[in-house]
């Protein structure tokens, strides 16, 4: 008796040591920029859990915590910028923080307090642009698709002031911090304002003058946002598991729901 009891003993505690349910649970925390993205990840995190990843949504308010707290190691994972955006960072930071999977593109969306299009724009109007060089890029481009400037050929999203070749209407532009686009509508014929933060803003994105959704197909992934983890982390095999989480039908269908055009899935 004494002997079979020992015997189903061993075999309880064997079989508890490969069930999936008696590992520990793996904690992975996501930096994230946008109260939609908090939503976004917390989707995600409900299909993670069935698989005992524990997924926990970091929520930051600008677009230098998340890659600072990352390279720290304050948290895992971040879910925020394209990789032009975090090649530049890395330079300037001399970091190696790696993108390890596609999340979305957003369109550029131009706004007005006066204008019902940028066909209405005339001599001389002031056009609130970002300062920062790879939105900036978008901005312009932007309006080259508009037919308010032309850009010389190949620069595409790398385009600067100085990459303008025609400029008919002596159209002038303000370069301004990203949070500040949306403040100055009152002040400037048009502006170019990126989705998080006009929704922040409380502007409505169908109200926008502009966009260049029908011209996301031209570009190229450096313009695409990314999963972005450590260099060491990249092959991590949880980390790849928590992108294949995010990058499924039923996350794409509920950005498209939740985003009402704000962000288009692109992996």
């Amino acid at each position: 008796m004494k002997h079979w009891l020992l015997k189903s003993l061993l075999v309880i505690l064997t079989l508890s040591l490969f069930s999936p349910l008696a590992q520990a649970k793996e904690t992975v925390k996501v930096g994230v920029v946008g109260e939609i993205w908090e939503d976004v990840w917390n989707e995600v995190a409900k299909e993670a859990a069935k698989e005992d990843i524990d997924i926990e949504v970091i929520l930051f308010t600008d677009y230098i915590q998340p890659n600072e707290a990352l390279a720290n190691g304050s948290i895992d994972l971040n879910s925020f910028q394209h990789i032009a955006f975090l090649n530049e960072w890395n330079e300037n930071n001399k970091k190696d923080l790696e993108p390890i999977g596609f999340t979305i593109m957003s369109p550029t969306f131009y706004f007005s307090d006066k204008l019902k299009s940028l066909d209405d724009l005339e001599d001389g109007d002031i056009i609130a642009i970002p300062n920062e060089v790879t939105t900036q890029g978008r901005s312009l481009l932007a309006l080259d698709f508009a037919g308010v400037i032309k850009l010389k050929d190949g620069v595409g999203t790398l385009a600067t002031l100085d990459d303008i070749e025609e400029n008919p209407k002596n159209i002038q532009f303000e370069e301004l911090d990203n949070a500040q686009l949306a403040q100055v509508l009152p002040d400037v014929a048009a502006s170019a304002v990126g989705a998080q933060f006009a929704v922040d803003s409380g502007l409505d994105l169908n109200e926008a003058i502009y966009t260049d959704s029908d011209h996301l197909k031209d570009m190229p992934d450096e313009r695409k946002n990314v999963i972005v983890a450590k260099k060491e982390d990249k092959d991590n095999p949880v980390y790849k598991r928590v992108v294949e989480l995010f990058q499924t039908e039923d996350i794409k269908d509920y950005i498209e729901k939740v985003s009402d055009g704000q962000y288009v899935p692109v992996w």
